[in-house]
């Protein structure tokens, strides 16, 4: 949150408005490609739910058990983009470093997990 209480900066409006033209024009020169467009599409979904429970986690409030599931549908979330990016982006690569890139989505997943649930 910014000093003025909104929820929402104008740096952070930005990003979030060069994302969408990105989304928009990743969708306009993949337009033939249906597993492109999907990506596209679940990737934002996904990236804006998250975004949302994460804003919902920093207002507080709501009990321990709120938090934990806010906690899980961020870490879920964010689990699915990294799964998302890392099998398209695997596939491109040799195979040790695509074996490289799974593993780094692998440490990704389970350090979010650490940091989320088993950290004390």
């Amino acid at each position: 949150m910014d000093r003025r209480g909104s929820s929402s900066s104008g740096l952070t409006s930005l990003g979030f408005g060069v994302l969408a033209f990105n989304s928009v024009l990743a969708i306009y020169t993949y337009w033939g490609d249906a597993s492109s467009v999907g990506f596209v599409l679940l990737a934002d979904a996904a990236r804006s739910c998250s975004s949302s429970s994460a804003s919902l986690e920093q207002q507080g409030g709501g009990g321990r058990g709120r938090d934990v599931r806010i906690k899980a549908a961020v870490w879920a979330l964010t689990t699915l983009l990294t799964v998302m990016f890392a099998s398209r982006v695997a596939p491109l690569m040799p195979p040790l470093v695509g074996a490289l890139v799974w593993g780094m989505a692998v440490a990704t997943v389970a350090g979010g997990l650490w940091a989320f649930f088993l950290n004390p």
